[in-house]
């Protein structure tokens, strides 16, 4: 690898942009082939699941703008009020 730095970069509800020298490895270790760009040429960016449904994972297939991906956080539950009873 070269001394280039590299970056990962969340994308609003979608992927991880990975640039720069990456290596991935399966859980066995083996070196996963980072798919080449749609014109054929090396990537230079790894584009990498966030959402969980890609048929490609780790790699990102575009699945998370079918499924309405969001990576905003859900809002916090209100606390509940003094003497109320739990829910149930």
């Amino acid at each position: 690898m070269t001394d280039t730095a590299t970056t990962i970069t969340p994308k609003p509800n979608g992927p991880l942009l990975v640039q720069g020298p990456v290596r991935i490895l399966a859980p066995d270790g083996t070196e996963l082939a980072v798919p080449p760009r749609k014109d054929g040429r090396p990537s230079e960016v790894v584009v990498l699941c966030r959402c969980g449904g890609s048929a490609t994972k780790p790699f990102c297939d575009g699945t998370h703008k079918r499924i309405g991906f969001c990576d905003t956080p859900p809002p916090p539950s209100p606390a509940p009020t003094p003497g109320a009873a739990p829910p149930s």
